[in-house]
């Protein structure tokens, strides 16, 4: 595990004694952060996911999709050659 040092308004440093140490879930301040930094992780992983959704719904909708048969090389051949010619 590797670290890194941070320099920190007083207000954050607050913020993060406020939640690190007795009476607390974290026992440390590093405990806490790396919580906090798992936590936005996962949040911009979960937006990226229902970006992809919507855009899957968006080609859906505007009729921008190929039916699997069976064969993935022909079915992305297939999209390939419909998005080249704007999906018509």
């Amino acid at each position: 595990m590797s670290s890194i040092n941070l320099s920190l308004t007083d207000e954050l440093r607050a913020f993060i004694d406020k939640n690190s140490g007795d009476g607390t879930l974290f026992s440390t301040p590093s405990e806490f952060l790396r919580d906090v930094l798992r936590e936005k992780k996962e949040r911009m992983e979960a937006a990226e996911m229902r970006d992809a959704i919507l855009e899957g719904y968006r080609d859906l909708i505007e009729d921008r999709t190929v039916e699997f048969r069976g064969n993935l090389r022909a079915t992305l051949k297939e999209a390939k050659r419909r998005e080249k010619q704007n999906w018509k």
